[in-house]
């Protein structure tokens, strides 16, 4: 039986040891993916155990075919929640705000589009981009990157990076309404 079958194992058995070992063999995986959306030590810490509770009270019913994926999106969308109430009052709302506003255009509305079949299409999708474009896509809208930080990371330039996202955000969109979701 493998680390993460075992693991899960003690949370559908309610052992509290399942947190402990999720921590300690997921915990820097969660914290990174926290602050990278969120910049800060303090809320990142917070999100990695929310990431926990959360964990915690979906197991069971929720069974994981892919642990460390599972919590990545727990982890990544308890820390976007976060980002967005830290920055309702601000305006900008930095780069998880300028990410989320940049996929607006090509992504339809949460409430229009069951989420399964959605990611089974934007998984589809990212595997037939690319390996250097999916990579550029995944870090900024996954991740958070800035545009600074991606041309950084992969040796373009500024604008090559912006338009590289552009155009994929635009594949996207055509890709999507082929589907048939309304944009």
């Amino acid at each position: 039986m493998s680390e993460d079958a075992l693991i899960l194992a003690l949370y559908h058995n309610r052992d509290e040891r399942a947190i402990a070992e999720t921590k300690k063999k997921y915990g820097k995986l969660i914290y990174t993916i926290a602050y990278r959306i969120l910049g800060n030590r303090e809320d990142s810490e917070e999100c990695e155990n929310d990431t926990y509770l959360g964990a915690w009270n979906a197991i069971p019913p929720a069974r994981p075919q892919n642990f460390p994926a599972y919590l990545s999106g727990m982890a990544r969308n308890i820390s976007v929640s976060r980002a967005r109430a830290n920055s309702a009052d601000k305006r900008g709302g930095g780069e998880v705000a300028l990410s989320l506003h940049e996929l607006e255009e090509c992504l339809p509305a949460p409430s229009e589009v069951g989420s399964e079949r959605l990611a089974s299409l934007l998984n589809g999708f990212l595997a037939e981009l690319p390996k250097q474009e999916r990579m550029v896509f995944v870090c900024r809208y996954w991740r958070c990157d800035s545009i600074a930080a991606l041309a950084t990371q992969f040796g373009f330039g500024e604008s090559k990076v912006k338009m590289m996202l552009m155009r994929t955000r635009e594949k996207l969109r055509v890709f999507l309404e082929k589907e048939g979701y309304p944009l």
